[in-house]
């Protein structure tokens, strides 16, 4: 009777995270361990299938044609929903300003700065993705490659480095 009250005990203190390290995990010691190798051996079935996979054809002809409007539009949407920009602005951007001074010129000059960094950025991923088509084109079967020696690399690293 008295391991059911120490049982008891333990399953009603805490949150349900607390019941799941001091219950299951301690009674269950290699589940983490089994855990571990089941993702592991996902990871490499993700990776020889993409290995395998046959690569889709990029070099279509079908060209959509978008109004300028349009790629503002989708752009807009996508920035300003993006939780980076809700996050960033109220939390990181006030550690810069010094609210003794013009904080409003701070504001502008802050927004202004990552405006155009941000554009700047966006352009440099745009002409690498564009010079990087023509290569794509040319080697289809490479860039599933990469894609699995990555996925096997991460493999690699989950068995090496987590220790349970």
């Amino acid at each position: 009777m008295d391991s059911f009250r120490r049982y008891y005990r333990k399953l009603y203190s805490g949150n349900a995270s607390n019941f799941c390290n001091r219950i299951f995990f301690s009674d269950n010691p290699n589940f983490l361990n089994v855990f571990k190798w089941v993702g592991v051996i996902y990871i490499l079935y993700l990776a020889y299938d993409l290995y395998k996979s046959k690569p889709k054809d990029v070099s279509s002809d079908n060209i959509l044609s978008k109004s300028l409007f349009s790629f503002f539009r989708d752009g807009f949407l996508v920035a300003g929903t993006s939780p980076k920009a809700w996050m960033f602005f109220p939390l990181i951007f006030p550690q810069f300003i010094d609210f003794n001074g013009n904080y409003i010129v701070q504001f502008f000059i802050l927004i202004t700065t990552y405006v155009v960094l941000d554009f700047l950025s966006l352009m440099a991923y745009a002409v690498l993705a564009r010079k990087l088509i023509v290569w794509i084109k040319a080697n289809p079967k490479v860039i599933n490659t990469i894609s699995a020696c990555v996925l096997v690399i991460i493999a690699m690293i989950i068995v090496f480095m987590q220790k349970y």
